[in-house]
């Protein structure tokens, strides 16, 4: 890999501009444990339904960059060990541990197979997950306790029922204008943005600083339709094309965005892949997993770019 063959840069968001241990991983825990009082209380009370290895092993399988998507997963699992009398954490385990990238599609049959009588489809009405207005118990649920009532309310147009201030405000941003700045000189306005995120809630959190990347050229899927989601790779080729760029570094921390990568440059569109491993609580464990994918270029984190890719620090 040589620096100079990029045109542009684009980057991922949580776990890359931004540490999100905080607000997005304890979200999906919050959420899961409040499913589970509100369906099945006081049999199901769980603090913290899901570890630290746990939620790296969903956003390992490649087929779970939304976070929702874990939570769903999670309350599923927990259900099907309560009534199929297994140790939830076990069983999540044994289903991370034949994962093959399909996402909550995997978890559903897997969970059918391993016992006919946990009756899936009953469940899946329950939950009613995901539902195309987003409005069913998980989805309100983790919206309303990730953005607060204010923001909920101005994204929504809807009263949140919890009167707490939004997980969102545990965000860690990484990214600084210094580091924009630098990279700048080196690509000039070709720096973009594909996240998993909407844009009220990315500017939430970044504010003044996401005027620094071309957003025109960006792509938030959390307001785009749900299959666009990744690992589909046209988000960013939508990306590339609107930056004019023949060459691009995508800067991830996921599996979900190294098979992005890979998928579009299969396409023509010649991506690669840049792993961050260096926010979330096992940055060895996700150092360890990109080393073993061949990942082209791994840093623990992106304030490391500009050594790397233009040999001046921001």
């Amino acid at each position: 890999m040589k620096a100079d063959e990029f045109d542009s840069i684009i980057f991922d968001c949580d776990g890359v501009l931004i540490d999100v241990t905080k607000s997005y991983d304890t979200t999906i825990n919050k959420t899961i444990s409040y499913v589970l009082k509100k369906l099945f209380s006081p049999l199901m009370l769980v603090d913290t339904p899901l570890t630290n290895e746990i939620l790296l092993k969903f956003k390992s399988t490649g087929g779970f960059n939304d976070e929702i998507d874990i939570t769903y997963s999670g309350v599923l699992c927990y259900i099907a060990a309560k009534k199929l009398n297994k140790n939830p954490t076990e069983l999540i385990l044994d289903v991370l541990n034949n994962a093959d990238g399909s996402g909550i599609t995997y978890v559903e049959n897997f969970l059918n197979e391993i016992d006919v009588d946990f009756k899936i489809a009953r469940t899946k009405l329950m939950l009613d997950y995901p539902s195309a207005d987003k409005n069913d118990l998980i989805h309100a649920t983790f919206d309303q306790l990730f953005f607060g009532p204010e923001l909920y309310e101005k994204i929504f147009q809807k009263k949140s029922k919890f009167s707490d201030k939004g997980l969102i405000e545990n965000d860690s941003v990484i990214v600084t204008s210094a580091l924009i700045e630098a990279l700048k000189k080196k690509f000039n306005d070709k720096i973009a943005i594909v996240t998993g995120r909407g844009l009220n809630a990315i500017s939430s959190s970044l504010k003044e600083i996401l005027n620094q990347f071309n957003i025109e050229s960006s792509v938030f899927l959390e307001d785009e339709p749900r299959d666009l989601a990744k690992p589909n790779p046209q988000s960013l080729i939508r990306a590339m094309k609107g930056l004019n760029s023949k060459n691009c570094l995508y800067v991830g921390d996921s599996m979900e965005d190294m098979i992005l990568a890979q998928k579009a440059s299969e396409l023509g569109f010649n991506a690669t892949f840049c792993g961050i491993y260096g926010s979330g609580k096992l940055p060895e464990m996700k150092k360890k997993l990109f080393a073993e994918n061949n990942v082209p270029l791994i840093l623990e984190t992106i304030n490391q770019l500009p050594d790397i890719l233009i040999n001046e620090k921001p």
